[in-house]
């Protein structure tokens, strides 16, 4: 028999399997709406609902002019007298506030411009008299 060498190999590694989950998405879904045709009609079979008239809204009739005019509801009144009375006293409170400095940054703006004009005027003076010299 021959005598063949082998070979003293070391124990292999002892490496923990991974377990690989592929990622997930949330895909957006939504119901979707269905459009009637154009040319859609009433089934031969049914019957044709009964609509209920609406009451015709309170009018307030002016007797020397004889019109007739509309009373809004009430939510609307509410809505635009909250609007109004909001509106003014904003407008009440911001122009008690801005008044002083107004006149403030007027007054200073007023010094500015007379100091500029100041300079104006002696750089004309100046260059006149260059000239005439």
């Amino acid at each position: 028999m021959i005598d063949i060498p082998r070979a003293n190999l070391p124990k292999a590694l002892d490496i923990p399997q991974l377990y690989f989950r592929p990622p997930t998405a949330d895909v957006p879904a939504y119901k979707p709406m269905v459009i009637p045709p154009a040319d859609l009609e009433r089934p031969e079979e049914t019957e044709a609902e009964q609509t209920t008239e609406q009451p015709e809204p309170p009018k307030l009739t002016i007797p020397v002019l004889d019109i007739q005019m509309p009373i809004p509801e009430t939510a609307v009144v509410i809505t635009a007298v909250t609007t109004a009375v909001v509106a003014v006293a904003t407008t009440s409170v911001t122009q008690t506030l801005f008044e002083p400095i107004k006149k403030k940054v007027q007054k200073q703006l007023q010094a500015k411009v007379n100091k500029w004009k100041e300079n104006q005027k002696k750089k004309k003076d100046s260059s006149k008299n260059s000239k005439t010299e």
